[in-house]
């Protein structure tokens, strides 16, 4: 099983999208500072995960929510329900 995530940091505005096989490991190693945009916005917390069958429907996912139309749906589902105005990847979401 595959999975998208999207993890928000906690002292900043910023948030970021993933895929992987392991989501609790990669929010680890994301957390231990061993991602290069990640490093620098630690601590991060899970706010959102899909699961998928294939790893090529995860990265089709992946993708898409990091496309402009994928940010809209990120603020308008997943960033609302926080009510925070956050970043996807380094591209700021407007309000």
């Amino acid at each position: 099983m595959y999975w998208i995530y999207v993890l928000k940091a906690e002292n900043f505005q910023k948030s970021y999208v993933g895929s992987t096989d392991d989501v609790q490991r990669r929010v680890s190693e994301h957390n231990q500072g061993k991602g290069t945009f990640t490093r620098k916005y630690v601590p991060r917390t899970l706010i959102y995960k899909e699961n998928f069958k294939t790893r090529i429907e995860a990265i089709k996912r992946e993708k898409y929510l990091k496309s402009k139309s994928g940010r809209k749906f990120l603020k308008e589902v997943v960033f609302t329900t926080l009510g925070d105005r956050l970043t996807v990847g380094q591209r700021p979401l407007k309000p």
